[in-house]
């Protein structure tokens, strides 16, 4: 048989095209007007791949839910609107999201649609509900997020192999990851504040990076400093630094899942553990707390004991994905028999931070800093 012509190509049917772009309109109109039944109607008839929930707007990169939530901005520039036969003139109001759009909302999600899908504005549909001021529409959004939590960008066991760059300001791992930066000082310092509010107590720092932590720890006089530090590279710049000298303190080289449960084995009880490790996922940190605090730490809570903390980072690339991951914290936190406290703290401003770096991985205005007990 003769091969097939290399100049032949197979293009489209324009009809076909035309008709896909249709239906993405049809179903982005449906869901802007707060349509149920149409909406409902043009998903189950739907027959292209993918979930027709999650149908993108070629000129804005607006899903359904983007439309849904963004045509409240719309109704408060145009002012008093009928939107599916309901008022939405106060949509942009503090928790005055109309019912139209809540139960949009709800009806998407219940369809599968992507929580933090973005728009070409970088923007997620909680981010426009929060701009908006819809807070009852952005809780929702935050609820259906905080049953999805991501992994980490960078694997640990890549992270453990890769070659680090330390400076004066940052480290950064061999893909010019943020591994940690000194604006975070403020954060460190007020946390081992918190943790150690008087002098002679235990601690162990899990993730010692560039030691701004375990700085502020020493200097609060603790009579046993542990720290726990994975990568090789970090562990020699320790040693280079002389922290294998320093009264109190002992370096414990490798994965805090194979250091813990041999330090619970010898005995050791700390009186309050910092917790900020790299390229680790949410179940790592949930097992951590679930399962390995409770051997270690201890639990009489007298002279300011019986704390912990951890660098509270997880999704702060945007305000929706923070506020997601501190509700998924709680939860797992109460599962696992914890109390958790958060103090604000404002964030200087980062401009000219990220240069150098791969991306940043801050972008919100407050810091919520925590301090677990055992509950009563």
């Amino acid at each position: 048989m003769a091969d097939a012509d290399p100049m032949i190509t197979f293009t489209q049917d324009p009809n076909m095209a035309l008709n896909l772009d249709l239906n993405i309109q049809e179903i982005l109109l449906a869901a802007s007007t707060h349509n149920i039944p149409l909406l409902r109607r043009l998903i189950r008839e739907n027959q292209t791949p993918g979930n027709p929930a999650n149908v993108k707007d070629p000129e804005t990169g607006f899903s359904p839910l983007h439309a849904a939530i963004a045509a409240c901005e719309e109704s408060n520039e145009e002012g008093e609107k009928q939107t599916n036969g309901v008022d939405t003139t106060n949509a942009g109001e503090e928790g005055g999201a109309s019912a139209g759009v809540v139960e949009t909302v709800k009806f998407l999600l219940g369809e599968g649609a992507i929580w933090n899908d973005l728009d070409l504005n970088d923007e997620t549909p909680g981010c426009i509900a929060r701009r908006l001021g819809l807070m009852e529409v952005y809780d929702m959004i935050v609820d259906a997020g905080s049953a999805v939590v991501e992994g980490p960008s960078v694997t640990q066991p890549r992270y453990l192999d890769s070659n680090l760059t330390f400076t004066n300001d940052r480290l950064l791992d061999s893909d010019q990851n943020g591994v940690m930066m000194s604006w975070e000082s403020t954060i460190m310092e007020k946390s081992a504040a918190k943790l150690l509010p008087t002098p002679g107590l235990r601690v162990m720092n899990i993730g010692h990076g560039m030691g701004i932590v375990d700085t502020f720890l020493q200097s609060h006089g603790p009579s046993e400093h542990h720290i726990v530090e994975a990568h090789p590279e970090v562990v020699a710049e320790m040693k280079r630094k002389g922290w294998d000298q320093k009264p109190g303190v002992r370096i414990h080289e490798g994965r805090w899942q194979d250091v813990l449960p041999a330090l619970v084995g010898e005995g050791v009880v700390v009186d309050a553990i910092y917790y900020d490790t790299f390229a680790e996922s949410y179940s790592d940190f949930r097992e951590f707390f679930s399962e390995q605090v409770i051997g270690i730490l201890e639990q009489d809570g007298e002279n300011g004991s019986g704390r912990w903390g951890f660098f509270n980072g997880m999704g702060a690339d945007r305000q929706i994905s923070y506020d997601v991951y501190q509700k998924v914290v709680e939860m797992d936190l109460f599962e696992a028999g914890f109390d958790v406290e958060w103090e604000e703290l404002e964030v200087p401003a980062l401009e000219g931070e990220w240069e150098g770096v791969r991306r940043p991985y801050w972008r919100i205005e407050k810091y919520r800093l925590p301090v677990c007990k055992f509950m009563d």
